[in-house]
């Protein structure tokens, strides 16, 4: 080839990388870097519901300001324990959190009437408690608290698992050392019962079941499948003696530094990311139940009339917790006979 020939070619493909580049930065400079970056803490694994949920709501967040907000989800714990997170969202430390309410209700004794055990006949009635003037009126109680309330995650019915047989009765309860949530009436719950509470936190319970330091615990069907619990406990007792809501929070520090049209937007990516999260939740729930039955697990579910003797055994916790707010109690249950 001539060296004309080959001076042409260089020069065209310096004109098409020279295009390049000019088209990349034209492009780059309609980009504008976000107004505000905010941290979202989530103490599960990073293919969990709710952290998908949470991953749904930045997602939504930043299309509807049109980048003008980003949100970096950091999931399995990597910003602390639930209750420390509590902590630094009152301070400002991080703007959004998906929680448990019975790590919110160690700060706001309120949302205790939310868990309280056997108080929903299953899941259609605690939804339809959650997504009506009671479950708005807890959103709001976060207020005095420095947190906003944003919309209710689910986290399915937690039951009991433990490790050397099957638990059938109330009696087969006593003197069991089962691991609880650090929440108070969690453990005066387990104690109700018989057994002996032990508050340990969620990534030790593994551990804590394979070397025989407790003999069972209790949550749902996805915590259970995958944190492998089922390889150190594997009679799963099936009894739903709580189903405890989550809440999306949002730091009372952040929210002011937003407008009202940015608020609303934040509420209602919120709000839409809830029903995706419960639609996640709902096929995660079957799809880790039938891994750990696969595995060997070994499923019972407590009579109706065990149920009613635990039920019974914990009226001391009503009292002890919620004498206050009997009036929510029994709208609630109200709402549970429509």
């Amino acid at each position: 080839m001539k060296k004309t020939g080959i001076k042409i070619i260089i020069a065209c493909v310096a004109l098409v990388l020279a295009s390049g580049i000019l088209f990349w930065r034209a492009n780059a400079s309609k980009q504008k870097a976000p107004e505000y970056v905010f941290y979202y803490a989530d103490n599960q694994t990073a293919d969990y519901p709710t952290t998908l949920g949470g991953k749904r709501f930045a997602e939504l967040v930043y299309e509807k300001t049109d980048g003008r907000i980003k949100i970096l989800m950091k999931s399995d714990g990597e910003l602390g324990l639930e209750s420390e997170v509590l902590k630094q969202m009152r301070y400002g430390g991080i703007a959004f959190a998906r929680v448990s309410i019975s790590q919110l209700a160690e700060l706001i004794p309120d949302m205790n009437v939310l868990q309280l055990p056997y108080l929903y006949n299953n899941a259609e009635h605690m939804w339809s408690v959650l997504d009506g003037e009671i479950g708005e009126d807890f959103l709001g109680r976060t207020l005095d608290y420095d947190l906003v309330g944003l919309s209710w995650y689910d986290a399915g019915a937690r039951n009991f698992y433990v490790s050397e047989k099957p638990v059938t009765s109330l009696e087969d309860f006593e003197g069991l050392r089962i691991r609880v949530q650090e929440s108070d009436m969690m453990a005066d719950m387990v104690e109700a019962l018989g057994a002996i509470p032990m508050k340990i936190t969620y990534s030790e319970v593994y551990s804590y079941l394979e070397r025989g330091l407790v003999d069972g615990a209790e949550n749902n069907w996805p915590s259970y499948e995958t944190m492998r619990h089922y390889e150190v406990a594997k009679y799963y007792v099936v009894d739903e003696h709580t189903r405890v809501p989550e809440m999306q929070l949002c730091s009372a520090a952040t929210w002011n530094l937003l407008d009202e049209k940015d608020q609303a937007i934040i509420r209602e990516c919120a709000r839409e990311s809830a029903i995706y999260e419960r639609q996640l939740w709902k096929e995660r729930e079957e799809t880790s139940r039938a891994a750990a039955l696969a595995r060997g697990v070994v499923e019972t579910e407590l009579s109706a009339k065990e149920r009613a003797r635990l039920r019974e055994a914990l009226s001391g916790v009503y009292v002890k917790y919620c004498e206050p707010y009997m009036k929510t109690v029994n709208e609630i249950a109200a709402l549970g006979e429509k």
